[in-house]
């Protein structure tokens, strides 16, 4: 014989706590409901699932309008000035800071709010970042560069796609097309991306090698940071590889229940 059901009645702080459990589950509930312990325990974890959702809704809607504003800008500039040199100086330090905010991805991924994993975002993040604040920011020589532009666009004109993707998708209404856009424009985009970075590296180097940067930071290893960004360019390519391929694992994992829905149709 079963044990019975564990019944909570009027207690005022069991009531609330279960009223307010319900309202975000959107289930009925009377004060004298019987409720067991597993049925308590799945209305807590919906409740949390749900407010870890409305919390990735914001999060992502926040970055989606703060690339679409650095677009914006990039965009404004150069139909004003018709000029490629403006890019750094119309959206360069908003877009450092979208991209510095840009790690709590990979604590999403480290935590196990989103199922991304660790390494590949903590990848993707640690390579623009370096690129972004080490280089870019930090070099005057170089915001006025074309290759700032391409790179600043390429960038914009993903995260634009991306970050409403995973907004909409908190909500489960993410429409069919925006999933298309989301696994397709990156095949031609982010090669676009990488290659203008890797561009504005090499033509860094001499400017690095001439101020000797940061060379306090790398005074107590046997190679200068000149030397260090001259491995990243040789590691560059293969590292970007893995991320590439991710996408495209991604991509038909994404996108093949919708086509075999198409063809069994």
């Amino acid at each position: 014989m079963g044990q019975p059901p564990i019944t909570y009645h009027s207690t005022p702080l069991i009531w609330t706590k279960l009223t307010s459990q319900n309202l975000l589950n959107g289930l009925p509930f009377h004060r004298n409901t019987p409720c067991t312990a597993a049925e308590l325990q799945r209305r807590q974890y919906f409740s949390m699932a749900r407010l870890s959702n409305l919390y990735l809704f914001f999060y992502n809607s926040v970055q989606a309008f703060g690339w679409a504003v650095a677009l914006f800008r990039i965009s404004i500039d150069f139909l004003s000035t018709k000029s490629v040199n403006g890019a750094y100086v119309s959206a360069g330090e908003l877009i450092c800071l979208l991209q510095t905010l840009g790690f709590i991805e990979v604590m999403h991924g480290a935590v196990g709010i989103v199922p991304s994993g660790f390494l590949f975002p903590l990848m993707q993040w640690g390579g623009r970042t370096h690129f972004l604040l080490a280089i870019v920011r930090r070099i005057d020589e170089v915001h006025e560069l074309p290759v700032v532009f391409i790179v600043f666009v390429a960038w914009c004109c993903i995260e634009v796609i991306r970050y409403p993707f995973y907004a909409l998708s908190c909500l489960g209404k993410c429409p069919s097309f925006l999933t298309y856009l989301r696994y397709t424009v990156f095949i031609v985009i982010y090669p676009i991306g990488v290659v203008g970075e890797m561009w504005l590296m090499y033509q860094a180097l001499p400017v690095i090698m001439e101020k000797n940067l940061y060379a306090d930071y790398f005074a107590a290893m046997p190679f200068s940071y000149y030397t260090f960004v001259k491995a990243v360019l040789i590691c560059y390519p293969f590292l970007w590889l893995q991320l590439y391929l991710y996408l495209f694992k991604q991509r038909r994992s994404k996108l093949r229940p919708r086509n075999e829905e198409k063809k069994r149709e």
